[in-house]
């Protein structure tokens, strides 16, 4: 199988996965700031972050006597083009990619694809309407968990299956891991007990930004607690989108893999990680210590996996590519076929 195809692949889950996940966040902090008082609400400039798109939403943004307004926020995250990391942008992406791989994607998948993403586009303007914006967002993650059902329940179990559960998963441990650093940098601080009620409200946001409040409920059988939250989002081997399940799956793919030794050694690593982490003593700036960490882990498993199956679009600085780079160089590289047995040639 040529490495672009399973490469294409990959990438294509990571875009799905990322619209998902970013319609999910958006969705909930507009339910969030409705439950928390006005003084302490963090905002929507957390949204950006975790997208990690801080920096070019600055650059857009600077000088506006508005910049960080919900509409702003709202507009970058879903409908600006120029941002490769809107949800827009990340079909647009999938799209691309889906429409190399149509010989060996389910036709069904790539006609809804390829429809939801002319009907997202004619119907952006209802996320930045707050009496629609529920309603649209609630379309894209129903939608793009459809089209996930139907890879998952009709692809054969070959090399780019494989490769597609390797990019979700991939891209669901890197959200979650975004999602615990910089939600819990906006909860409250620890000298306001008057306001502790509403601590337990921001965990919950931070479960739901996962859709895990309900699975949390059912496998902790506790109220929402910190460190119950924790131990849920890193380490349970149940919940479909804790980091360490995440990996697990992602192990499980690799073995079937040739050549995959090395990437398994990392993999590991990131495992014991997370492990090992003192989750129970940890304070804020240490858990946000130990998200970075994770973050590199995560990053260091994205190197391995290119490098030793994308070898064409490795590069000097071995970080995780940006969703533009990641395209426009599928797009262009050369057609490399990838031997599952011996190193691929050019």
């Amino acid at each position: 199988m040529l490495a672009r195809t399973v490469e294409n692949v990959y990438w294509l889950s990571r875009y799905l996965e990322r619209a998902e996940n970013t319609a999910r966040i958006i969705g909930v902090n507009t339910n969030l700031l409705l439950d928390l008082p006005g003084g302490i609400a963090p905002g929507w400039l957390p949204l950006v972050d975790i997208s990690g798109a801080r920096a070019e939403f600055d650059q857009q943004y600077a000088g506006r006597a508005t910049r960080g307004e919900e509409r702003d926020v709202v507009t970058f995250l879903v409908a600006d083009k120029a941002n490769p990391g809107s949800i827009c942008s990340s079909l647009h992406y999938a799209r691309e990619n889906a429409r190399t791989l149509r010989e060996i994607l389910p036709t069904e998948a790539w006609e809804l694809l390829n429809e939801f993403i002319g009907e997202c586009t004619r119907n952006v303007d209802s996320a930045i309407n707050k009496r629609t914006r529920f309603e649209f967002l609630k379309r894209i993650v129903v939608t793009l968990q459809t089209i996930a059902g139907m890879l998952d329940g009709t692809m054969n179990r070959n090399d780019a299956h494989t490769f597609g559960v390797l990019g979700r998963n991939l891209e669901r441990a890197d959200m979650t891991s975004r999602i615990v650093d910089v939600r819990s940098a906006q909860l409250l601080p620890a000298e306001t007990p008057e306001l502790r009620p509403f601590e337990a409200v921001q965990w919950m946001s931070v479960l739901k930004s996962l859709s895990g409040y309900q699975m949390y409920r059912l496998r902790m059988r506790t109220r929402v607690k910190r460190t119950d939250v924790l131990q849920f989002l890193l380490r349970d081997d149940q919940f479909p989108r804790s980091c360490q399940f995440c990996l697990t799956q992602i192990e499980r793919s690799l073995n079937t893999l040739p050549r995959s030794e090395s990437v398994l050694e990392v993999l590991a690593d990131a495992a014991r990680f997370i492990e090992r982490a003192p989750l129970a003593t940890l304070d804020q700036p240490g858990l946000h210590e130990l998200i970075d960490r994770l973050q590199l882990h995560i990053s260091n498993l994205h190197d391995m996996i290119a490098g030793n199956y994308f070898p064409s679009r490795m590069d000097g600085s071995r970080r995780m590519p940006s969703q533009a780079q990641a395209q426009g160089q599928s797009q262009t590289q050369r057609q490399t076929t990838l031997s599952f047995g011996e190193p691929a040639k050019a």
